[in-house]
């Protein structure tokens, strides 16, 4: 028996007694997570285009050697790579204080209020918003894929 396209997932559909204002509240606790997820994303290209500037900075140390500039290249290596970017932090260790401090606690707060809200669905409002906006019986306007049992 084939799946009714029209008719959003069991996961996408509001339980019983939820309010629009529960839904709208634990939407944006969802897209503020959004939001610090991109930071997150941002951090972890901070950290890599560090690390790949230092492997640059070490390969100029080594052409300013060549090029008869030892006294230079020497400062940079030992005054830039390898050095610190926050007091006793290599990006790794930003990256990692992040992850287990502010960015976890950030994931365990909206789950609660997913829990406690909605029965732990995700992307509620945005599955309404979608009912709200799509064209029933057009082709590409399905509430849910056909493979969504």
């Amino acid at each position: 028996m084939g799946v009714d396209r029209e008719e959003p997932a069991p996961e996408h559909r509001r339980p019983d007694g939820v309010t629009d204002a529960e839904i709208a509240a634990a939407g944006r606790v969802s897209e503020a997570l959004e939001t610090v997820e991109r930071a997150r994303g941002h951090l972890y290209g901070f950290h890599q285009l560090i690390g790949h500037a230092h492997l640059q900075l070490a390969e100029a140390a080594d052409m300013l050697r060549a090029a008869g500039h030892s006294e230079r290249a020497d400062k940079i290596l030992e005054e830039l790579v390898g050095r610190n970017v926050l007091a006793g932090r290599w990006t790794f260790q930003v990256v990692e204080e992040f992850d287990d401090g502010y960015w976890s606690e950030f994931r365990e707060h909206e789950q609660a209020v997913r829990e406690e809200l909605l029965g732990g669905r995700r992307h509620l409002y945005e599955a309404e918003m979608k009912q709200r906006r799509r064209t029933p019986g057009r082709p590409g306007h399905e509430a849910r894929p056909a493979e969504q049992e």
